[in-house]
């Protein structure tokens, strides 16, 4: 019993010479403030300052024991165009893909779907949606690091030796094709087609497109399958991030008959709805539903002006950009802290105007008579569509300006906008 009394003593003296020493170690030195490392930020000249984290000194060099944080003051801005499809957003997404300091991705979240939700397109089911958006939210914060080889676990089929042709409209992005990416265009072809691009670039090289990312001051991402900015809220609050989001609307009416024309599969049911004026009993009208209320949840949020959004938060109506493209880009840019550069003017001169080309008629092109095109959905849906969807999409249409119809006469009469004069300044 003596014994283990002295064992005792003896387990506590030692105990509290410990503690002392740890205390006396932690507290001989200050703390320091150290860069916080990030792929994207080391050794690439203009890139951004990651905010600081406390590391203790205990040896002699502090934040010189880390010689590879080598980061410039400057920061670099992330862009995200929140949107949802047929909305206007390769519009937009081309309008950021044409400055020459801007790394553009379109709808990189693609893959995401596809792999792990086939055929899903608005799934209301929350544990499909938590899926989605977790993983989504991982590929975001490693695509604007520039980690490309992420996104090839998502490529189906996996990517070889960092090589893949299935990177969904890699054509899109100036930066995919041209150089280091690919050879086959040099620095005077500004202006290269999609297709062009994807016949003569062949293969995508996933370490070039690093490489090609990390040269690049600015990362753009265009998004179409987050419903909600709240769900991106973990994403802009990320101090490391520094993005800025841009979310687009558009006229749901507008949405709905762009994607009666697009996805003529999908939709089938609409435009029997549209030839015979009587509504399909099995009509999936979510298709109609889930937008409305993902815009005026996600709006109702982003105007209410949240701190987390501070400088952070552009709300976008399309056919305010589509009547007056290069004032509503300047005012754009203006909000994200970039010059417009010439390309971006050259580009909106030559989209906006009406085009007798193929490319002026295909599904996913950008190349039309932009104005004409904001309201033609009123000649184009009937007017018992029309007046349905005013119905399910009262309080959005109200909440963004877009006015209401009362008879066939005032629908198709186009010298009538139903786009009301409403200013929505960026959040900053």
């Amino acid at each position: 019993m003596q014994c283990s009394w002295k064992a005792v003593i003896l387990l506590a003296l030692a105990s509290i010479a410990i503690q002392y020493t740890a205390i006396r170690t932690l507290t001989s030195k200050p703390f320091q403030l150290c860069p916080l490392p990030s792929p994207q930020n080391c050794g690439l000249g203009s890139q951004e300052t990651e905010p600081p984290f406390e590391r203790g000194t205990a040896g002699s060099g502090g934040c010189d024991d880390y010689p590879y944080f080598s980061i410039n003051a400057t920061r670099k801005t992330h862009i995200l165009v929140l949107a949802t499809t047929r909305s206007g957003s390769s519009f937009v997404g081309q309008l950021l893909n044409q400055h020459q300091e801007v790394f553009y991705l379109f709808e990189p979240l693609y893959h995401v779907q596809t792999t792990l939700i086939p055929r899903l397109s608005h799934s209301r089911n929350a544990a499909d949606r938590r899926v989605m958006l977790g993983a989504s939210r991982d590929l975001l914060r490693s695509l604007y690091g520039c980690d490309l080889y992420f996104l090839e676990s998502y490529i189906k089929p996996t990517p070889m030796n960092h090589t893949t042709d299935k990177l969904f409209r890699r054509g899109a992005s100036r930066a995919l094709c041209q150089q280091p990416v690919c050879d086959a265009f040099g620095p005077a072809d500004v202006n290269v087609e999609e297709g062009d691009c994807v016949k003569k670039c062949t293969s995508l090289n996933m370490t070039l497109a690093t490489e090609a990312c990390r040269e690049k001051r600015h990362v753009a991402i265009k998004i179409v399958r987050v419903p909600e900015i709240g769900d991106l809220r973990a994403l802009v609050e990320d101090p490391r991030l520094n993005i800025k989001v841009i979310q687009l609307v558009r006229d749901p009416r507008g949405i709905l008959s762009s994607r009666i024309e697009t996805f003529r599969d999908t939709y089938r049911l609409w435009r029997i709805w549209r030839a015979t004026g009587r509504r399909p009993y099995n009509l999936d009208l979510s298709q109609l539903t889930v937008v409305c209320e993902d815009f005026l949840s996600s709006v109702s949020t982003g105007l209410s002006h949240p701190y987390w959004l501070k400088g952070k938060y552009m709300l976008v109506r399309y056919e305010d950009l589509a009547r007056n493209p290069l004032l509503k880009t300047k005012e754009i840019y203006d909000y994200l802290g970039l010059p417009m550069d010439k390309n971006v003017e050259d580009w909106i001169h030559a989209n906006t105007r009406g085009s007798n080309e193929p490319s002026a008629k295909h599904k996913f092109g950008t190349v039309r008579d932009s104005a004409a095109n904001a309201e033609s959905w009123r000649l184009k849906l009937s007017y018992d569509m029309v007046e349905y969807t005013q119905t399910v999409c009262q309080k959005v249409l109200h909440r963004l300006g877009y006015k209401a119809v009362k008879s066939v006469e005032e629908l198709k009469n186009m010298s009538l906008s139903l786009v009301q004069d409403k200013t929505f300044v960026p959040f900053l």
